[in-house]
């Protein structure tokens, strides 16, 4: 057995007697061994491993020592320690009365100095206000992750000063969500927000003008499953408004139209094709488009798709 063979085990793909792909690492004895011939391909391999072990998932959770991961939705990423309020050692046992005292020191002190220059309290009220955001409007991790990014990125190319923090990071999340694909309007974040459309929407022109993001369109599709669910639609007519936004799409009818207007125009045919009724205005408060919009683009898409229902 070569040296080098043992000291890079982890580019053995086959086995050198018998040229089988079926290898197995024995952890106990350190080894890899062909499942085909038996040959031992190399030893001594070294255990990445923790050094101790654990026979549950309780066990492993009690003796793991790293910490939660790290996150860009906290101002210092989560690697900062906390001072609980406990007043105990390690070990449970109660302060002294002169351990007290110091340690309220210590926690008060450590409180400020997580927090120590302007930088850090802009980001720290920032991440926040991101997080409330997204709170209100039930959105995912990765919305809340990418909206943290976007910020500390106008930060460091100073782009914060003169705006108002609340807009900034209205526009963050709105851009995460338009680079992440999720269906969200300007109207939606606003009302959620302190601050109103307007701006809303110039922050979001200004960091994507700033920052050289690349915004993909809208696509009408996106908007198809949030009219379902609010509007508690069968799956079957959610299937049958996205057929009908790709036939559109294929004649090249969503050209120069409203996202949200293709989109409720199509919820209202499957509704009218599956028997459950939903009225225009209906539709058009939960699209935020008109009723005329949506009489519209339903006048084109009957049109052009030529429907065919049965009596």
């Amino acid at each position: 057995m070569s040296e080098e063979t043992s000291v890079h085990p982890v580019k053995v793909q086959q086995c050198p007697e018998c040229g089988s792909t079926r290898l197995m690492r024995d952890y106990d004895c350190a080894e890899i061994v062909c499942m085909e011939c038996g040959v031992v391909i190399a030893t001594k391999l070294a255990d990445r491993g923790p050094e101790w072990r654990a026979f549950d998932k309780e066990q492993r959770a009690k003796r793991t020592r790293v910490g939660a991961p790290l996150t860009y939705t906290i101002h210092d990423k989560g690697l900062s320690t906390m001072i609980d309020w406990h007043d105990r050692d390690i070990y449970g046992r109660k302060l002294a009365p002169g351990q007290k005292a110091q340690i309220y020191r210590l926690r008060k002190w450590q409180r400020r100095i997580r927090v120590s220059d302007a930088t850090e309290r802009n980001l720290a009220f920032a991440l926040s206000e991101i997080s409330k955001i997204a709170n209100n409007l039930s959105l995912p991790k990765n919305i809340l992750e990418t909206a943290s990014v976007i910020y500390r990125k106008a930060v460091k190319e100073h782009l914060i000063r003169g705006r108002s923090i609340q807009g900034v990071t209205a526009a963050a999340i709105y851009l995460s969500c338009r680079q992440c694909g999720l269906a969200r309007t300007l109207d939606e974040i606003a009302e959620v927000s302190t601050v109103d459309k307007k701006e809303v929407g110039r922050s979001y022109r200004f960091l994507v003008r700033e920052l050289n993001y690349f915004i993909p369109p809208v696509s009408p599709g996106q908007y198809v499953s949030k009219f379902s669910n609010q509007l508690t639609m069968q799956g079957k007519a959610e299937e049958i408004a996205h057929k009908i936004l790709v036939m559109a799409r294929t004649l090249r009818l969503t050209s120069g139209r409203g996202p949200t207007g293709i989109a409720a125009a199509a919820s209202y045919i499957a509704s009218v094709l599956m028997g459950e009724r939903k009225t225009q205005r209906e539709i058009a408060e939960i699209a935020q488009v008109t009723e005329v919009t949506i009489r519209n683009r339903y006048k084109e898409l009957v049109e052009r798709l030529m429907f065919k229902t049965s009596l």
